[in-house]
């Protein structure tokens, strides 16, 4: 289907011709077994009733039938069938079509379709009932205290889930479709007032130009397209399934993204620091908050740097001061510690991967098998050394501390090309590496947003306020890097 509507086919007042379009284009009744329609006269004119089942409500169709029966009984014969057609439909979405185009891309999005002999339109009502699962907690972002709803498959159900949050008449959610074949729908969330309004049509101008046959794989591929991030590993966007999350971003002055079929939203534009925080920071005191950031911010550096660290310190002890000559292996292995560092690396991979496709009941018994077990054996018959299992676990706690899954994936690639340099160039391999790092982290920008922001570009109001968790009453300012049009959260 095309978008000019110069192209798209009229609806003919002919029924029968409108049926052959169907017939036609979707295979009707033979091809497609899911498409149907219900053939009923009103007023001595015939009407047809087109539906997909599985995406349509039959209750809300029964009761829509009912009342178009009922006008053969309760109004006399008239010239405007359609008009007395139209102020029966018992339902609050009811939308006039011109073309038959448009009438196939709502059918198959699960509205049911109504067309009249004698008439050159159509009803579309939105009866769509998606099948789905409730709200619930998501798995990757829990918290002790707070809100146990999330994210589901359904994009009405998730922009309903935010705008319960944020009951402001300047909310706005616009929907558009991205997709020659799938016809996905897309949600663009942003406040008027606050959303900086070139990032808002940059936004939509990426998404219109979108050219794909279907986005089966939702958000993901949207992001693709949105960033262009390559082979970039670091996450240019930030995904959440927590409601309360995305409308804080909104009030922030962020655009928040939602994509039919997909449980989380896409937030943009985001920077490095939005990945480390969590909603559990802001469900507790300040002070505990500040605690638990500086604690996820102790296990994010040690997942990138301590490997690499260690592993230098055993290449070249004489680095150590003597309070911590302790440092290294006492006793050498069969295998070269690089070596090992890699095999127990990708091993813990291996059990992450394993533990996600293996069925709840059992995951939680193969783990703790391949860790105590195998870890044991592996190291009574010389292939690892003990200390390359602590520290190696270590910064793989660190990795699963980290919030943002996506951003601690990064890091692990990171720390195993920290560890591929410092065995090949020991301290000037570090040095240069770690420096290398941090430039290419520097260089990057999400949608003109530096990624290091606050500290590149240095902002140190910003900066205080990702080191130290302020509360709320305090926090007066949205952050600068949106080019809010309101940057005060709060009257002055």
């Amino acid at each position: 289907m095309t978008n000019n509507t110069q192209n798209k086919t009229p609806i003919s007042d002919q029924i029968k011709l409108n049926e052959k379009f169907f017939k036609e284009h979707i295979e009707m009744g033979t091809g497609s077994f899911d498409i149907g329609v219900r053939k009923i006269t009103i007023q001595k004119k015939d009407l047809n009733l087109f539906y997909l089942n599985g995406l349509c409500d039959t209750n809300f169709i029964i009761q829509l039938l009912k009342e178009l029966v009922n006008i053969n009984d309760k109004e006399k014969l008239a010239h405007q069938a359609m008009e007395i057609i139209e102020n029966r439909m018992v339902h609050q979405q009811v939308s006039t079509i011109k073309n038959l185009d448009e009438a196939v891309d709502k059918l198959l999005s699960g509205l049911i379709i109504i067309l009249v002999d004698g008439e050159d339109t159509g009803l579309a009502v939105d009866v769509r009932s998606y099948p789905g699962r409730n709200p619930e907690e998501p798995d990757t972002e829990k918290v002790i205290r707070g809100a146990r709803d999330g994210y589901t498959e359904n994009l009405v159900v998730n922009v309903a889930l935010t705008r319960r949050r944020i009951r402001d008449e300047r909310l706005r959610n616009e929907i558009l479709q991205v997709g020659e074949r799938s016809k996905t729908d897309i949600c663009i969330s942003y406040l008027k007032d606050v959303a900086n309004p070139n990032l808002v049509k940059k936004i939509k101008d990426e998404l219109n130009a979108i050219k794909v046959d279907g986005l089966t794989m939702a958000d993901k591929t949207v992001e693709e397209f949105l960033v262009k991030q390559s082979y970039n590993p670091y996450p240019l966007v930030r995904y959440t399934e927590r409601p309360d999350v995305a409308a804080n971003h909104l009030l922030e002055g962020h655009v928040v993204i939602t994509v039919d079929t997909s449980p989380s939203v896409i937030i943009t534009p985001t920077t490095m620091f939005h990945h480390v925080q969590h909603a559990e920071e802001y469900r507790q005191a300040p002070a505990v908050g500040t605690y638990l950031r500086w604690v996820r911010f102790l296990g994010i550096i040690a997942s990138i740097y301590l490997l690499p660290l260690w592993f230098l310190f055993v290449l070249e002890p004489q680095l150590l001061p003597k309070a911590l000559e302790f440092i290294g292996p006492s006793e050498k292995g069969n295998i070269p510690i690089v070596v090992q560092i890699f095999l127990a690396d990708f091993g813990i991979e291996f059990l992450r991967m394993a533990a996600i496709h293996t069925p709840t009941p059992l995951s939680t018994a193969m783990g703790l098998i391949a860790a105590a077990l195998i870890g044991q054996i592996a190291i009574d018959v010389g292939l690892f050394v003990p200390e390359v299992i602590m520290y190696v676990a270590v910064a793989a706690i660190g990795s699963f501390a980290t919030p943002s899954y996506e951003l601690s994936i990064a890091n692990k690639m990171a720390r195993l090309i920290l560890l591929v340099i410092v065995a090949v160039f020991k301290l000037p391999g570090f040095v240069i590496g770690a420096t290398v790092f941090f430039l290419l982290l520097a260089s990057i920008r999400s949608l003109n947003t530096p990624y290091l922001w606050p500290f590149l570009p240095f902002n140190a109001r910003a900066l205080w306020e990702i080191v130290i968790r302020s509360a709320v009453p305090g926090q007066k300012l949205r952050p600068s890097i949106v080019h809010p049009q309101n940057p005060y959260k709060q009257p002055k």
